[in-house]
Order: structure tokens, then sequence, then C-alpha cells
């Protein structure tokens, strides 16, 4: 496993040493949790931007296959990164530095070794919701509407492979994710609304966030997720409504967020995308 930051790659390896595999990971430095140290059978840590190493060590650990999961905030790469020859070679290639042309090249540079990259998913497909009504009450036709209008923009923006994230009140986006990442998103829509005079504290019907996959989303990285810090931020900001798409959003310790989500009175829907709109 090449593991990022969060839970993501905790849940994986536990679930994995259940099945009785054993896993080895790609540690990045800086990111991925500390915990990995005692739930891995084998880590080696990198710099963000080497790639000779990783699968140097992936190929003596006699891995033929390997996952990525965590989050890596993709403005790291602006942050100075010390890329080997490969990985120069690989960024110098790119039309692109949008995370789906970075992480889909990494792929191929892994398949050059004969390791393939695998479903992010993989031993985890119980916590990608089917669609339904998850928590709290079903918005009424005009909540629906809105949340209808979100998707659209949700999924634009997903097309421009910019963010996965709206948030929309009355139909008009309050919030579109970038790459500082959904949890700064939603807060940023909240100050939007604390500052038009909406209470403190409360949650404000009709504020939704609307999170999506891509229209061609890769399994393989870059998953939409959603955990109980997604559930803080929208306490914060007073949402009252998570649409998520079912079948292609990774919901990170279900149990926890979902009982997280009903203290807060949080109605989470997980929506099965259409041709023109999205159904639960």
């Amino acid at each position: 496993m090449i593991a990022g930051a969060g839970d993501f790659p905790l849940l994986f390896s536990r679930e994995a040493r259940k099945l009785g595999y054993s896993v080895f990971v790609v540690g990045l430095k800086g990111f991925t949790p500390k915990e990995m140290e005692s739930e891995a059978a084998g880590i080696e840590y990198f710099r963000l931007g080497q790639i000779s190493g990783p699968i140097a060590f992936l190929k003596k650990a006699g891995a033929n296959k390997v996952l990525m999961a965590g989050n890596v905030r993709h403005v790291s790469i602006f942050g100075g990164i010390m890329p080997d020859l490969r990985a120069a070679k690989l960024l110098a290639s790119l039309k692109d530095r949008k995370a789906n042309s970075l992480l889909g090249a990494v792929g191929d540079e892994l398949k050059k070794d004969g390791i393939e990259l695998i479903n992010s998913s993989t031993f985890l497909e119980h916590l990608l919701p089917q669609p339904g009504l998850l928590s709290g009450s079903k918005p009424d036709k005009d909540g629906m509407r809105n949340i209808e209008f979100g998707w659209k923009a949700a999924k634009a923006l997903a097309a421009l492979d910019i963010g996965l994230t709206v948030v929309v009140k009355d139909r008009v986006v309050l919030a579109a994710e970038a790459q500082e990442g959904t949890d700064e998103c939603i807060r940023r829509a909240g100050v939007l609304v604390r500052a038009g005079g909406a209470p403190a504290g409360r949650l404000l019907p009709g504020l939704a966030v609307v999170k999506v996959a891509r229209p061609d989303q890769d399994m393989r990285f870059d998953l939409p997720v959603a955990g109980t810090a997604t559930l803080e931020s929208m306490k914060e900001a007073g949402a009252s409504v998570l649409a998520l798409e079912a079948g292609k959003t990774l919901l990170l310790d279900k149990e926890a967020f979902l009982a997280k989500a009903a203290d807060y009175g949080v109605s989470i829907l997980a929506l099965s995308p259409q041709i023109s709109s999205p159904q639960i």
C-alpha cells in the first residue's frame, strides 16, 4: 500500500489483516499516520516525489499489487518536492498536473515493473453506500431541487478535475471545492451564511453539501471520502444535508459516522446518478 494521511490506510490495513494478508507500506514522509508502523508487515518511508525507491521496496517485499489509500494534498506538488530522476521524467511528460493525470501516470510507472495498481476500495466495499437515506429525514421537494442543482454544479466541477464538492442554498453555490479540500470548502460557505446574518450554532434548513465522484472516476485512486471530520465542518458551517454519490464514496468508520450524523441532526443521502438528475 502507498499510504497517505488520515484513517483510510489504517482501515484498509486492518481489513486486509483480518483476511490473512500481510501489508507492506510505502510511507510518505509527513503524511502517513505513525500508527501504520504497528499495522504493517513492513514499512519504509520516502519523500513525496520519489518513484524508484518505492518500486524497489515493493518488489523486494514480493508485492505485485498495490493500493493507494489516504490523503495527500495536491498542493504539495508546489511545495518544493525533490523528485528522483524517474519522477522528474514523468512530470516532464505530463500535459498537466491534475490529480487524474499525475496519479494515472504513477499507475503506468508501476505497471512497467509488473506491479498492478488496484481499486482503492478493495476489502472496503461495505463502506460504499447503496442508494438511500442513510440518516435523518429526506428533504422536501424544494430541498431535493436544491440538491439536484448542487449535483449538476459538482459534476461540472469534477469533470474539470478541480474538486468534488459544492455547498448550496436556495439553488445558489456558496462555495466550490478546489485544492483546499472538502472541509475548508464547507467552512468557507459557513462564513458566508453567518456574514449574511444567519444565527451561529444552528443547522440551517436548505444548506446542503453535495459531494460527487468524477464522471470518469478511476476507482484506483482519489476516491471521494466522507467521515466524522466532514460532519464537524458541517456543524460549524450550519449545513443540515449531505448528499453523496452512492457506490463511489467511501464512508470512513461508517458506524461512527452515521451515529454522529444522527447526533447532529444531519440528513445524509446516498444518490444514484442519472442522466438528468440524481435519484435515491
